[in-house]
């Protein structure tokens, strides 16, 4: 934690005792005092707590510290000082509370109760009471998300009897304006109590009311006012997921009637492989760009309404008799909202799975008919092989009745050439004779050059 009035001392050397420990791990520091990121303020009763909170996308930690230069004193606050996203800066009569979260930055403004601001007024004026400049509260980087005026009061807290819990829920009421329905409940087992009405006031501002008892700690008023500021904050952060799920729904019926349609041709075989691949590639960019877009947005809505949920159990809230509890009434209008965005995402999880099984059919038929194919062609194939065999087969014999010719010739002419050199031979008796022996020759030439070549291995003749 950094606060730039109270700085840390610098580390001390290591102690003998500590040098008996191996190395530190790099992150170890770090995760163990993550535990004091965000200490609770110690809160001074009677006090007005002005919180904002605003969305910090585009918004850089050096903007932030330039808007917080501009507070007295604080020209010197260096962006090196918010690296662990905590400051907390004194004015001598109040204080402000900087903390940057992933999605947003919370302001929170502590200052004595102004007067005539107390429990016995009628819907009291704070906007005019605030220390911190209307200007200063309006150029904060970053667009608003929630904004309260919280006043903390101390008062004897009632006996648990119906006269006396009514009559202080009447001062409450009275106090928010008496005109629109209030919230309220016992917190922390009955040391007080919270009011509201979760209403925007023309100011942008809602308003709270909490009322302690007088031995309340400065320690626990600021764990109460975190509390109730986290539970708004959250919550409204946690809806953020409804409006994304609303815009989604018209692409998401549409994607499922279309694939439907893609199923349909699938199994009647009115369309090309082509035409239904074309058509699911198609969907299944447009179903994984939906995802990409809104994956973040559902994830944090379920992490917020977690939060929400888990802040609303440490409140331990007791009714009030004839008034609805504050927990009560968030779950009951925010458990639809998280239902239906959670249905939605259901959804477009099932529309992915459901395209890629589709795919695997298409995919299945494309195989089915590419093994139809092949097998065709290797009948093909296997037909001309016959046919050459036997095309084979013939030139074969045609070539042994052409080679065994051309040797009965040439045996012919030796035979003449014999006889006219005085050799007592019939050259045509010859050549008849070699007949039978040159046909027989080859042909075992040649089935002896067909063994060769059928031999495993064998390459060559």
């Amino acid at each position: 934690m950094t606060d730039p009035a109270h700085p840390v001392s610098p580390p001390q050397a290591p102690s003998n005792a500590r040098m008996a420990l191996p190395p530190d791990d790099t992150l170890r520091a770090e995760l163990h005092n993550e535990v004091h990121a965000r200490p609770a303020a110690r809160i001074r009763l009677p006090a007005l707590i002005v919180f904002v909170a605003v969305l910090n996308e585009g918004v850089s930690r050096e903007q932030e510290c330039a808007h917080l230069q501009r507070l007295p004193g604080q020209a010197s606050l260096s962006p090196d000082q918010m690296r662990d996203n905590f400051v907390r800066l004194h004015f001598g009569h109040y204080t402000l509370k900087w903390e940057r979260h992933t999605e947003f930055t919370r302001y929170s403004i502590v200052q004595p109760l102004p007067q005539g601001t107390g429990l016995g007024e009628c819907e009291p004026e704070l906007l005019s009471a605030l220390v911190m400049p209307a200007d200063w509260l309006r150029d904060i980087p970053g667009r608003t998300v929630a904004a309260i005026k919280l006043v903390m009061l101390q008062a004897e807290m009632p006996q648990q009897t119906p006269q006396a819990q009514a009559a202080l829920m009447a001062q409450a009421q009275r106090w928010l304006g008496g005109e629109r329905t209030v919230v309220a409940s016992q917190v922390g087992g009955g040391h007080s109590w919270a009011v509201t009405d979760f209403h925007l006031l023309p100011s942008g501002f809602e308003r709270m009311l909490v009322i302690t008892s007088p031995d309340t700690t400065e320690t626990r008023a600021g764990r109460i006012s975190q509390r109730l500021f986290e539970i708004e904050t959250y919550r409204l952060m946690a809806m953020r997921g409804l409006p994304a799920v609303k815009a989604l729904g018209p692409m998401l019926s549409q994607a499922e009637a279309q694939l439907a349609s893609i199923t349909a041709q699938l199994e009647n075989k009115s369309a090309s492989e082509q035409e239904l691949l074309d058509q699911l590639v198609s969907l299944a960019v447009r179903v994984e760009r939906a995802t990409a877009e809104n994956n973040y947005r559902f994830g944090a809505t379920r992490a917020y309404d977690a939060l929400v949920t888990q802040r609303i159990g440490e409140l331990r809230e007791k009714p009030i008799p004839g008034t609805q509890t504050i927990g009560e009434f968030i779950q009951r209008r925010l458990s639809p909202a998280m239902a239906t965005v959670a249905a939605s995402a259901q959804r477009l999880t099932s529309l992915s799975e459901r395209i890629s099984r589709a795919s695997a059919l298409l995919r299945t038929r494309v195989d089915i008919v590419t093994e139809a194919q092949n097998q065709q062609l290797l009948e093909k194939l296997t037909r001309g092989q016959e046919m050459q065999l036997h095309l084979q087969t013939t030139v074969e014999g045609l070539s042994i009745a052409a080679i065994s010719y051309y040797v009965i010739s040439l045996s012919l002419y030796l035979a003449k050439g014999a006889k006219a050199a005085g050799l007592p031979i019939h050259p045509e008796i010859a050549a008849g004779a070699l007949i039978p022996l040159v046909l027989w020759a080859v042909w075992r030439t040649t089935r002896r050059i067909h063994a060769k070549l059928s031999a495993p291995g064998s390459t060559k003749p």
